[in-house]
């Protein structure tokens, strides 16, 4: 079968792996934003939603492109600090902060508090926009903990310190294969696939 081709809308080198491993067995062959010549582009995220940022970056590629268009907002919701740092994840410590500096920052805001108030989630909204105006929305979302001191090298951003309760051990800690089987976005992305195949038909 031949297979469509999707622009994934993000710079973030590590997202695009991890769709792309997601939906290898997928119609889809995946495009990067270097890929179409959009590489180093800015899009102003200026939704108040993830699924808002997603559809924002989704637009703003397929327009740019004509070309079929995933993006994804994802972020971490922590219960004990008004589900911060939400959408604003990715800069929680700031405009260009490093995962460690926004590892850094939820851990001094959590310093003292006990695990059973360490609640949280992993929430990926999946916007996919076509260029025939059709636009699907998606969520997943992978309920856990926050630890108190970052163990696994796996992963990024958050996930050194988020604990899986069915394996007691973080994202960073279990690896790309049963992190991506049961992560907030390998959620959001198996929906995607089901949405997709209605839309496009396909296995």
């Amino acid at each position: 079968m031949e297979k469509n081709i999707a622009v994934v809308a993000t710079g973030n080198k590590h997202k695009l792996e991890e769709i792309g491993k997601i939906l290898e067995d997928f119609f889809l062959q995946i495009k990067s934003m270097k890929d179409v010549d959009l590489e180093g582009l800015h899009i102003v995220e200026d939704g108040k939603t993830f699924e808002e940022n997603a559809l924002i970056k989704a637009r703003t590629v397929m327009e740019k492109t004509g070309m079929f268009t995933i993006a994804d907002d994802s972020g971490l919701e922590v219960d004990y600090i008004d589900k911060q740092p939400g959408i604003y994840s990715a800069r929680f410590a700031g405009e260009g902060a490093t995962d460690e500096m926004n590892n850094k920052k939820l851990l001094g805001l959590l310093e003292g508090v006990p695990q059973e108030k360490r609640s949280g989630r992993f929430v990926c909204a999946m916007a996919a926009v076509f260029p025939d105006g059709d636009e699907i929305v998606l969520r997943g979302e992978c309920e856990g903990k926050i630890g108190f001191e970052e163990k696994g090298k796996s992963g990024f951003g958050y996930d050194p310190l988020f604990i899986v309760p069915q394996y007691d051990k973080t994202f960073a800690e279990l690896g790309p294969e049963i992190k991506n089987q049961m992560s907030h976005r390998g959620r959001a992305l198996k929906k995607l696939k089901e949405a997709l195949t209605k839309k496009l038909g396909g296995k």
